[in-house]
């Protein structure tokens, strides 16, 4: 039952690995934008998708790697945290921001 657990874990990961991609491909625009606003909204929903990403990557390689290599090992949890609790900052930060315009427009 363990096992089921850690499989189905990985496979999310795996899913939203790939989310990610493609949702840094959706924010993609080589165009300008003129209001400071959207642009902030746009740069904090990259930063949450490429922090995920991180994690991704990070847990993945994680599984693949050695467990004799305890330095590496470490490196991978800690960088498995770090880009955690960004990329929770960040998603905390869309709804505040969207607040603190709306705050400021009133």
């Amino acid at each position: 039952m363990h096992s089921l657990n850690i499989f189905c874990h990985e496979f999310v990961v795996a899913v939203s690995f790939v989310a990610c991609i493609i949702g840094l491909l959706l924010l993609w625009d080589g165009q300008q934008q003129t209001n400071d606003v959207e642009e902030t909204e746009r740069i904090l929903f990259r930063m949450s998708f490429s922090y995920w990403l991180v994690y991704c990557l990070a847990f993945g390689l994680e599984k693949m790697v050695l467990p004799n290599w305890d330095y590496v090992l470490m490196t991978l949890k800690i960088t498995t945290a770090l880009s955690y609790f960004l990329t929770f900052s960040c998603i905390v930060s869309l709804p505040l921001h969207k607040f603190a315009v709306h705050r400021v427009e009133e």
